[in-house]
């Protein structure tokens, strides 16, 4: 298992490309189960989750490999129709197959989901999309057993914006008999990058990237290649770093339209920006101004860069207030942020910061994806060496990220370690 060495307090300059988006590439990968042929994914990230991915849907006999950044996926052998626990519970992304597999072979057994430690993401917005599409569910001893003989159209409303559900239902829904409207659906990129791919594949959608989506159900589909979209999150991630360490960065290969909230807040507190086509440059001299920030849905401030902000705010000269309305309890990451000298309190699902303190290198351990980037966004200033323990919750989502951090004249290495 292997850690992070950090040693603090050093400006991030220089030039960096943003990777292809891994919550994008989870939605489109399963939707080569519709149409069995051979596709071709540009962009793609090689990520501990893709990897994850691509290992469940080759137990059902998809062919992928992945290389320079182009996943090709052969799935012209499909030979199982279930999702085994032992690839589901490493992530929730793996209940994407189910409606694939409902929508092309009238079966699927999913095993109930695992994935990030934090909060309660119940599964039943899919269950309930995928009954109103005509399909029969039980759930029997931890796997969800699904059944129809053609899924027909139906009009369904979630409940709350979703971007699993919505994916799930999309997928579903384009190989469905009739027509189905979709409302209150995400309006999350990954989710529109899903749409224009199944289009592609020819699907008939109206409404793409707004809340009321009309899928006209066909009777098939065909395999196409695709270019993924950038990873708006991890250009935060390295956005936010940069800032707080007072440097001065080009970022490109990025849709800045991804990130309008993210880059109204920075500007806010003090950072330059200046956004010209697929590339933003950053420049911050001076620390930034305390902020309050409540996540929301697309296209309100991310969930998934809540963690990073809460990191950039101990920097600022003030109080702060990071509240994440949609999963109020993702701020295990907290006590290990008070072990670098944060002075972070919390009340309900709001994190109160006190910044202007320096912090102190020391030794903390990662509990998720999001909490491993913020945790070695402090300490990229924190004064003297730190050491962030299980950085694998990071190869989740971040693609060489030491690498590409000393690129930018961080200091900080990838260790080795007998720790669990």
């Amino acid at each position: 298992m292997d850690k992070f060495v950090i040693e603090g307090g050093h400006r991030l300059t220089g030039k960096i490309a943003v990777s292809g988006s891994k919550n994008a590439l989870l939605a489109l990968i399963p939707a080569t189960i519709l149409a069995p042929g051979t596709y071709t994914i540009f962009n793609a990230p090689n990520l501990r989750d893709v990897w994850t991915f691509t290992r469940l849907f080759g137990s059902m006999g998809v062919h992928a490999e992945l290389n320079n950044n182009e996943l090709f996926l052969d799935s012209r052998n499909i030979t199982s129709f279930e999702a085994p626990y032992e690839h589901v519970k490493k992530m929730r992304a793996s209940i994407y197959a189910l409606g694939p597999l409902l929508a092309r072979y009238g079966q699927a057994k999913i095993s109930l989901p695992g994935g990030c430690a934090f909060g309660p993401r119940p599964v039943d917005l899919h269950l309930k999309g995928m009954e109103k599409l005509g399909a029969t569910i039980d759930l029997d001893s931890g796997y969800i057993n699904a059944k129809a003989d053609r899924l027909h159209g139906a009009k369904i409303h979630f409940e709350i914006s979703s971007v699993g559900a919505t994916v799930n239902v999309l997928l579903a829904a384009s190989l469905a008999k009739g027509t189905s409207i979709l409302t209150n659906a995400a309006l999350e990129p990954e989710v529109t990058a899903l749409a224009r791919m199944l289009v592609k594949m020819g699907a008939k959608i109206d409404g793409i990237g707004t809340t009321t989506m009309e899928i006209q159900g066909v009777d098939e589909l065909r395999p196409v290649d695709e270019t993924n979209v950038p990873d708006r999150i991890e250009a935060a991630t390295f956005l936010i770093a940069a800032a707080m360490t007072r440097g001065k960065i080009t970022m490109t290969n990025v849709n800045p339209y991804h990130m309008t909230q993210v880059l109204s807040c920075m500007e806010d507190v003090g950072c330059t920006l200046d956004v010209t086509g697929d590339t933003i440059e950053l420049e911050m001299n001076d620390a930034p101004k305390p902020s309050h920030i409540n996540t929301a849905p697309y296209p309100g401030f991310p969930t998934d860069v809540q963690a990073q902000w809460t990191a950039f705010m101990c920097c600022a000269d003030g109080v702060s207030r990071t509240t994440d309305s949609i999963y109020p309890t993702r701020f295990g990451y907290v006590p290990e942020m008070a072990r670098l000298g944060a002075q972070i309190e919390m009340v309900d699902s709001t994190a109160i910061i006190t910044g202007g303190k320096a912090l102190k290198g020391a030794t903390v351990m990662s509990s998720d994806l999001r909490a491993s980037a913020s945790l070695v966004l402090a300490a990229l200033v924190a004064e003297g060496k730190s050491e962030v323990l299980r950085v694998y919750h990071l190869d989740r989502g971040y693609e060489k990220m030491e690498h590409r951090l000393s690129a930018l004249g961080a200091h900080i290495k990838r260790v080795g370690t007998d720790d669990f």
